[in-house]
């Protein structure tokens, strides 16, 4: 059984009306329990995450502790049936996109498993084989009017779509069949095939571009691996010094976390001068500018430690780096980097699109 608690805001929906209202009726795990006629049913608790919590209606998600606490719901009780019921040969499972808007308690009721978003290849094996097919009956066109190559394929997923799921990838090739069907029904061709050269024609001009492994090496600059809700990304961090006071400044929509990792990067730098090589008086009275593209993209977390660490000791120094290195961890005052928690998946994904390859080695 499927409950949707998104936007549900009112603790009644979770633990039932009280007989003595209007319209009165029992909450939506009995109403779960009375539509599957058994007390041990699988219940699906949809979109967890998008629970409206506090209000004048009293906290739904408060109401959740006791249905999910399996020391506590074989006795949960529901107002409008004012019976004891026993809840523990239920399996929940809960949904939910993000776990930064789920209350601390009712996350610790549960056992968390994460699944990360699908890689490139499977994103093209969903689309050949679900999502084309799908699309194209939906436009009414024959199997032999359109087809799309293997590289328009990988071309949508990392130029167009880069998301966690699919359901972006779909609407690119609805918008591909929608225009294979317009030119059919003009008149012009009998067959449509869209390769990837064709895309800009169909969709327009991508909306993703990958970072360039092969630019020239500069100061200043330096290359980190990133892991994203669409798997593994690469950012190049950047930073400029100019005359002024002292100190950091960060731009590109960094989070809290990220901004004091840029000052921990400039305290070591400095503690550590004589060590690095760094040039003496390379700090008085110079101002330094890190920025982390793309800036409209909000980014947060420690692992750019690192990359931070090394652009900046690569501008003081004048000594690039290797723009085909890729580096992230987090960096303390003493200069360890720390464990991460980066899959090889991200990281080779990351690093296949930099070098526009296919060999997973």
């Amino acid at each position: 059984m499927r409950v949707a608690v998104g936007g549900v805001r009112d603790e009644a929906e979770i633990r039932g009306h009280r007989r003595t209202y209007v319209g009165a009726r029992a909450g939506r795990i009995v109403r779960a329990l009375t539509e599957a006629k058994a007390m041990n049913p699988v219940v699906l608790i949809d979109e967890v995450d998008k629970l409206q919590q506090g209000g004048w209606s009293g906290d739904p998600a408060s109401a959740l502790l006791e249905v999910l606490d399996p020391a506590q719901n074989h006795t949960f009780r529901d107002h409008y049936l004012e019976l004891d019921l026993d809840l523990s040969d239920v399996l929940f499972l809960a949904t939910a996109n993000q776990l930064d808007t789920i209350p601390g308690p009712l996350l610790d009721r549960m056992e968390l498993v994460q699944l990360d978003g699908y890689t490139e290849d499977e994103k093209v094996a969903i689309a050949k084989h679900h999502l084309f097919p799908r699309q194209r009956e939906k436009a009414g066109l024959r199997d032999d009017e359109l087809d799309i190559t293997d590289s328009a394929f990988h071309a949508l997923v990392s130029g167009w779509t880069r998301e966690a799921g699919v359901r972006g990838l779909e609407r690119q090739i609805g918008k591909i069949t929608r225009k294979a069907v317009r030119k059919i029904a003009g008149g012009d061709v009998q067959a449509v095939t869209v390769d990837e050269s064709d895309l800009k024609e169909f969709i327009g001009r991508p909306r993703f571009r990958d970072e360039d492994a092969t630019r020239a090496p500069i100061p200043g600059l330096a290359t980190g691996l990133a892991v994203t809700g669409a798997g593994g990304d690469v950012l190049t961090i950047e930073v400029t010094g100019m005359e002024g006071e002292t100190g950091m400044q960060v731009t590109g929509q960094l989070g809290d976390v990220m901004s004091e990792s840029a000052q921990i990067a400039l305290s070591f730098v400095r503690a550590n001068a004589d060590e690095l090589g760094v040039p003496a008086h390379a700090f008085d009275h110079r101002k330094f500018h890190l920025h982390v593209p793309s800036g409209a993209i909000p980014k947060d977390g420690p692992s750019a430690g690192i990359t931070m660490t090394t652009a900046l000791a690569s501008l003081v120094t004048g000594r690039p780096v290797k723009p085909g290195v890729g580096m992230t961890g987090e960096v303390t005052l003493q200069g360890r980097v720390l464990p991460i928690g980066v899959e090889a998946k991200a990281a080779r994904r990351a690093t296949r699109r930099a070098y526009r390859c296919d060999d997973p080695d």
